[in-house]
């Protein structure tokens, strides 16, 4: 049986409140390959300010975005990445960070098989062995499970929209900035998926998995979607349960809700959106109908919900659009819900963009079949 009640001995208050005016700047810079990603992501930072001074002697933690089983779902592009964080923009985001003066960078992600071998990260053309940086400490920990560590940290979100707290790797908290370093896609079920979206991967599946069990299963095999994303399974003994088990078993209801309680709780102190290469139409290959593209751009911001904002409206989204109205065809807006509990905004008229403009940016990509698109203007 796992043992949660130590981690009530770790911080369960929820963490100070998110201010749209912490610095509201995105960037957009172009970026027509991953040759080019350590200069236009620095020209980004640069844009952006006060990035020295976020990480100069900090641990930083960057959770990558590793979709899908690479069993399963090979890379799309041998040796390089199309819905998954690309290998070459991991080296150059730690280049910059070490430049920056950070002193140390905890490299995080959860996948399966819940397991701490290095080798495994080879499996998405990420060589542990390769990527290093003399003098600073580079740390690489799946948080699927507990991995290493002996408890979960529970944390209260200050709003919370699902679940009153919830029961991360301390990995998560063991660092002074934390950085989601997501692709720029589309996304079936939330409509979008970017830095916001690439947080809901922090909840490990050893406590929301789909065979979590009573007692919580440190060898998950199962993904999220019967606990979180359905609601027809239990978390384990010890962990909260929902506010309301009589709330909407939607997915469309409940993942948008989830992702905005998870940034609270752990907050993005940076958001890094890759938009060189992606995918049209979904997520990932296992969406009939994908299509690869290249938008060709990078987006940098502090503050999450800003710069996803400017990333749907990149893709030609307006990012202030109902559920049922593209892309939020099938759920509810996250980053309206974002918006509303004060995280950040969802008008782009409201974000200071520096770098290009919607307009040079913006990018033809397809979305599903017969969904149609509403421009931005």
């Amino acid at each position: 049986m796992i043992s949660l009640t130590t981690a009530r001995m770790l911080s369960e208050l929820c963490p100070p409140k998110l201010k749209r005016s912490v610095n509201d700047r995105v960037a957009l810079v172009s970026c027509s390959d991953y040759g080019q990603f350590e200069q236009q992501l620095g020209t980004a930072l640069d844009s952006i300010g006060d990035v020295k001074k976020l990480v100069h002697g900090k641990t930083v933690a960057v959770k990558v975005n590793l979709a899908g089983d690479p069993r399963v779902w090979p890379s799309a592009v041998p040796g390089g990445e199309v819905f998954r964080t690309n290998p070459q923009s991991v080296r150059a985001t730690i280049s910059l960070l070490v430049k920056a003066g950070a002193r140390r960078i905890r490299i995080l992600e959860s996948f399966f098989p819940a397991s701490q071998e290095h080798s495994l990260w080879a499996r998405y053309h990420l060589r542990t062995d390769q990527i290093h940086h003399k003098g600073v400490p580079i740390i690489w920990e799946n948080i699927q499970n507990l991995g290493n560590h002996k408890h979960y940290v529970r944390r209260k979100p200050c709003n919370p929209l699902v679940y009153p707290a919830y029961h991360l790797s301390p990995a998560l908290f063991q660092c002074d900035v934390y950085v989601s370093m997501a692709k720029l896609k589309q996304h079936w079920l939330a409509g979008v998926t970017m830095s916001m979206k690439n947080n809901f991967g922090i909840t490990p599946c050893s406590l929301y998995g789909g065979d979590c069990g009573r007692d919580g299963n440190e060898q998950p095999r199962k993904e999220r979607a019967d606990v979180l994303h359905n609601g027809i399974i239990p978390v384990p003994a010890g962990v909260d349960a929902e506010l309301d088990p009589n709330s909407p078993r939607d997915p469309g209801f409940r993942v948008p809700r989830i992702v905005v309680d998870l940034l609270q709780v752990r907050p993005i102190d940076l958001a890094i959106v890759d938009g060189v290469d992606t995918l049209s139409g979904g997520e990932g290959p296992w969406i009939p109908g994908i299509q690869q593209v290249h938008p060709g751009i990078i987006i940098v911001g502090r503050n999450a919900v800003n710069t996803d904002a400017v990333g749907t409206a990149v893709l030609g989204y307006d990012p202030l659009s109902e559920r049922g109205e593209p892309p939020f065809v099938r759920s509810d807006n996250t980053l309206r819900l974002a918006d509303e509990a004060l995280l950040g905004t969802c008008d782009v008229r409201k974000i200071d963009l520096v770098g290009l403009t919607l307009d040079d940016a913006r990018t033809k990509i397809r979305i599903g079949q017969g969904e149609g698109r509403r421009m931005v203007t």
